[in-house]
């Protein structure tokens, strides 16, 4: 039952400012992956990241709140901003009740925290402002979106890495079918300070490599792992009723799981938890156009989606890509990302190419969109995301009636 449309896409991405900047980066293949240039990386093994480029806070977000909130939430803030512009709707004309915030976290406010944590520990307690009890914390973008707009219905935040980037918007679907009207969701990230790359470092899964075009190239023989990045997508979801004509797309279906396969020696969950979305949304795997894949950029994670994706399409059933690849993995806003691009494909008709990536790895056995983007129709996307630890998650999205 297609009752959930988006109509308002707001992107701040390594790719651009705006959602058509960001897909013309994206049919283009043009990068915005390069060298870390808001500290001093040199000296770490990660050197390379997905920067927004060119972002002031100052020109998107009231001056009071910029020094009360992390660049994260700075980012969200506009985005949201962008996105309510994008859809038509105007909050000022809702019940406030009836409007609600449901966004994706991952790290939260590493680089404010950062910074309170060096005056706590050069210049005492007494340099702490008030506000580190607030802007590090995973649920401030939501909050802060909230206050901004006078959005007092259901508002929440769900932490699980990439996957939650699907899981708010699932969760927005839940929320108009109840109570709610209309639903900010998706997310950014942010954590290009050194404590945030350090943290993200713990994993073991990041490129080390110094080589932009070459360092996170998923499901090819010389994949390394991914290069991290900042920033995401907020999205507008409304009931279908009454979005005539300003849809970018239908929420159809969605699965959530948990993998604990490399604890446990059981079977990955991935394939399980696509099948799950495809029977929400009433399809047959036939039914897919196009697979956004997550695309961890590790030869074993690569290897467990690919084996996912050929176990329910059938090896090479159908086109798979990962735009990504332009952007770096952004965490929490990493999926919100990719559901913007793909009701951008699905718009339009084509489907990106993976960048960088030239040569599968031995036993790929997926159709990956190479070399330049594939024109052809296009009326359902599949997107995958999977979290640090085992989030796992899947949606499905329709081609909406937005022009």
């Amino acid at each position: 039952m297609a009752d959930t449309v988006i109509t308002g896409l707001g992107v701040f991405a390594p790719t651009g400012i705006g959602a058509e900047e960001h897909w013309t980066a994206v049919l283009d293949g043009k990068s915005g992956i390069g060298h870390i240039t808001r500290f001093d990386a040199s000296g770490y093994p990660v050197v390379l990241a997905g920067e927004v480029p060119g972002f002031d806070a100052r020109e998107h977000v009231p001056g009071r709140l910029i020094p009360q909130t992390d660049t994260w939430t700075h980012l969200a803030l506009a985005a949201a901003e962008a996105a309510l512009a994008d859809s038509g709707a105007d909050p000022k004309s809702l019940p406030e009740y009836e409007m609600a915030v449901v966004t994706s976290s991952s790290s939260g406010g590493t680089a404010f925290g950062q910074g309170e944590m060096e005056r706590l520990y050069q210049k005492g307690p007494s340099w702490v402002g008030a506000y580190q009890s607030i802007a590090w914390f995973y649920a401030a973008t939501t909050g802060q979106i909230s206050i901004q707009h006078g959005m007092r219905g259901p508002c929440g935040v769900i932490c699980a890495e990439q996957a939650g980037g699907l899981d708010v918007v699932a969760q927005a679907r839940r929320l108009l079918r109840t109570q709610s009207r209309l639903v900010v969701t998706g997310g950014t990230d942010s954590a290009m300070c050194p404590y945030g790359l350090v943290a993200q470092m713990a994993n073991g899964l990041m490129s080390t490599s110094d080589d932009p075009a070459r360092a996170y190239v998923p499901f090819d023989a010389d994949a390394r792992g991914y290069v991290p990045g900042e920033g995401g997508a907020i999205l507008i979801a409304e009931r279908a009723e009454g979005a005539e004509g300003r849809g970018y797309g239908a929420i159809l279906g969605h699965a959530s799981g948990f993998d604990q396969s490399e604890r446990t020696g059981r079977p990955p969950v991935l394939a399980a938890t696509i099948r799950r979305a495809l029977d929400d949304a009433g399809l047959n795997p036939s039914g897919v156009d196009v697979v956004f894949a997550d695309a961890a950029g590790t030869p074993e994670l690569d290897r467990i989606e690919a084996e996912a994706l050929a176990a329910v399409f059938g090896p090479r059933g159908v086109p798979v890509t990962a735009p990504k690849t332009l952007t770096g993995r952004l965490y929490g806003g990493g999926a919100p990302l990719d559901v913007a691009t793909a009701l951008l494909a699905l718009r339009d008709g084509v489907i990106p190419h993976t960048a960088g990536t030239e040569r599968l790895a031995r036993g790929m056995e997926i159709d990956l969109v190479l070399g330049q983007p594939r024109q052809q129709p296009l009326s359902t996307a599949l997107v995958v995301a999977r979290g640090y630890g085992g989030f796992t998650a899947a949606l499905v999205l329709g081609r909406g009636d937005r022009a």
